[in-house]
């Protein structure tokens, strides 16, 4: 039997609406900086969640389609920019990791023909790039000496965040139809899906109050 307990989808909204909320009063500090946009991707991802609540219930399918082609996709592709163009600052990484990803819908756009579902295989594809661009990522800071004032690096919390959710989940993701097989894995799984979720948004909005922006 499959369970998701309420709490935790209770609790992963009030941690999404807090970092948003957090980031929006920060954003004054933020203004002129890339970081501006990292408060209006939390604000976009809280009126997703919002709305996904309301409307589920009647269009279930265009939810679904919504959430397979756009929104997982705004998530890849701007933590993709923020890691590769942002903070390593390499235009051709960022143009290569965005295409191939970009790429990673077409085997599942031919295989399901129309059908729209949460996909394993360009989650399996975001996710691998991801793990590449946080190993580099703490390698740069290694480097720097940045990863010893982790208290004021924006993207030292972030990035443990990134590895929680993203990398963390990509067992669960990349095989999620053989774990949904299995209903007591998967229920295991889905509880760290969703603790980790809420611990990446309280390091997001951890960014904004300790993070310093460069």
């Amino acid at each position: 039997m499959y369970k998701k307990p309420e709490i935790l989808l209770d609790a992963l909204h009030f941690c999404e609406l807090v970092s948003a909320i957090i980031g929006i009063l920060y954003i004054k500090k933020l203004i002129n900086s890339y970081w501006k946009w990292f408060v209006f991707y939390l604000i976009y991802i809280v009126i997703y969640e919002f709305l996904g609540e309301k409307i589920s219930t009647f269009y279930s399918n265009d939810l679904d389609l919504l959430f397979s082609y756009l929104t997982i996709p705004i998530e890849f592709l701007f933590f993709i920019w923020l890691f590769s163009l942002k903070s390593i600052r390499n235009k051709k990484m960022y143009l290569f990791f965005s295409t191939i990803y970009l790429f990673s819908f077409l085997p599942d756009l031919s295989i399901n023909k129309g059908k729209y579902y949460f996909n394993s295989f360009n989650y399996i594809i975001g996710a691998l790039i991801l793990l590449y661009l946080v190993f580099l990522e703490l390698k740069k800071q290694m480097i720097n000496d940045d990863i010893l004032l982790f208290k004021e690096n924006k993207m030292f919390y972030i990035t443990i965040g990134i590895i929680l959710f993203y990398i963390g989940n990509l067992p669960f993701f990349g095989l999620y139809f053989l774990i949904l097989k299995e209903p007591q894995i998967w229920n295991y799984y889905y509880i760290y899906f969703m603790i980790s979720n809420c611990l990446m948004y309280l390091l997001f909005a951890a960014s904004f109050i300790w993070g310093k922006p460069k």
